[in-house]
């Protein structure tokens, strides 16, 4: 039995399906999408990942933007800029790619952003849609996990999850989707974090680990339980002076120590990450064809 849970064989298949759903679209009369992006300061990850979404709208045939503005910016100027992307009929979707420098408010961004066109789902009013289980545009991370176990034919009903992390981004609105009674979902969730206690033994009772904490490799064999699903969130580069590259890419699992005791794993790279921009490109053709606020 295949292990690993392969995110870009996953994505490519999904990319392949928004790319005929726009064309079909288009072909009716409807507007091509249109995703735009701010790019504060120059971050390298940051453009690096902004960059690969430009390139995958070109894949599935939607328009694209980036609006590149210097670290100096100020939240006045930052804002004024989100609310000309919330005036423009042109552009279904936008993010505002994070990290900001520290003089801006990330919430007031946030907050900044019409929800209706907050294709990155981090809005108040997508959050808490979400947890209503209303139409919304869901977090793209974890919709991304959300699919991943959807087309990797993984039950959930009736499994015990436990999420490491409690983010806004990633844990928090992850726990919620598998809680709830959908298909993916229907498990016993808990939510864990840094000032959880016994952690190694919360985990090592999971039937579904979803690994969101930010720490390079803390995830050891003794964390597992023996034929658990794992899904590694994390991505790290970790100095090391035998590659090429001078790092290695890693994620939050030790994933030599744990592949052997799982039944299935994503790997770090090519598992949650490929996934990320797909939900991303989902909820943006969502945004065009007006499926989500639909008045």
């Amino acid at each position: 039995m295949e292990k690993l849970i392969d995110g870009k064989l996953i994505s490519k298949a999904l990319i392949e399906e928004i790319s005929r759903e726009t064309k079909e679209f288009v072909a009716k009369g409807g507007k091509k999408p249109h995703l735009a992006a701010i790019l504060v300061g120059n971050d390298g990850a940051s453009e690096t990942y902004v960059n690969s979404k430009i390139k995958m709208c070109l894949e599935v045939g939607f328009d694209s933007s980036v609006i590149r503005c210097t670290s100096t910016i100020t939240e006045e100027q930052l804002l004024k800029k989100i609310e000309k992307l919330n005036t423009n009929p042109d552009i279904d979707g936008f993010i505002v790619q994070l990290p900001l420098p520290r003089h801006v408010s990330e919430l007031k961004v946030i907050e900044a952003i019409n929800p209706q066109k907050d294709v990155d789902g981090f809005h108040p009013a997508n959050i808490g849609r979400m947890a209503l289980n209303l139409p919304s545009y869901l977090p793209a991370t974890p919709f991304g996990i959300y699919q991943m176990l959807e087309k990797s034919g993984i039950e959930t009903e009736g499994k015990n999850c436990v999420v490491i992390g409690r983010s806004h981004i990633v844990g928090s609105p992850i726990s919620i989707l598998l809680a709830r009674n959908s298909n993916p979902g229907n498990c016993t969730v808990t939510l864990c974090h840094s000032k959880t206690q016994n952690l190694k033994e919360i985990c090592s009772r999971a039937d579904i680990l979803i690994a969101a904490l930010g720490k390079p490799e803390f995830i050891t064999k003794e964390y597992i339980k023996k034929g658990a699903i794992v899904i590694d969130v994390g991505i790290h580069r970790v100095q090391d002076s035998s590659s090429p590259k001078g790092y290695l890419i890693k994620g939050d699992v030790k994933f030599d120590e744990v592949e052997p005791l799982v039944s299935k794993i994503s790997p770090v790279p090519g598992g949650v990450g490929p996934m990320t921009i797909v939900a991303l490109l989902k909820n943006t053709l969502l945004a065009a064809q007006k499926k989500v606020y639909a008045y």
